[in-house]
């Protein structure tokens, strides 16, 4: 079987909502804003920007998933594996010395790890609830 039907209200719905919409957000406010937040934060503001202009089309492909009747089991399995892997790269990035953020700056990366990997543990749960 390589899809899923689900009522609009299942846990792995609104994980997926959640994650668009945080994607979205985070996407168009790290675009628009990436001078200020760069130097807030004492991150290069192309790297800044680069982060938000990527967020977007990942978002776009989250609220497709969400908004399908069924969405596609392959298509939730991608997003579980990209969403783990940000959440592992965020936290690996501070270790290769490539970019030297304040405080406020790792306490950023940190966080978004943990709210990525996180999300993407409820994807994972709402998949396996969708199984059993």
């Amino acid at each position: 079987m390589t899809a899923i039907a689900l009522p609009r209200t299942s846990p792995l719905i609104r994980a997926l909502w959640v994650d668009a919409v945080l994607c979205g957000a985070f996407g168009v406010l790290m675009t628009a804003a990436a001078g200020p937040l760069g130097d807030l934060m004492s991150l290069p503001t192309p790297f800044v920007r680069w982060v938000g202009i990527i967020l977007l089309p990942i978002a776009a492909f989250v609220a497709y998933l969400a908004s399908r009747p069924v969405p596609p089991r392959a298509g939730v399995w991608t997003l579980i594996a990209i969403n783990a892997l940000w959440a592992v790269d965020s936290i690996a990035v501070l270790f290769t010395g490539w970019l030297d953020p304040n405080p406020l700056g790792i306490a950023f990366i940190v966080a978004q790890a943990l709210l990525v990997g996180g999300i993407a543990e409820f994807q994972y749960m709402g998949l396996r609830r969708v199984r059993s």
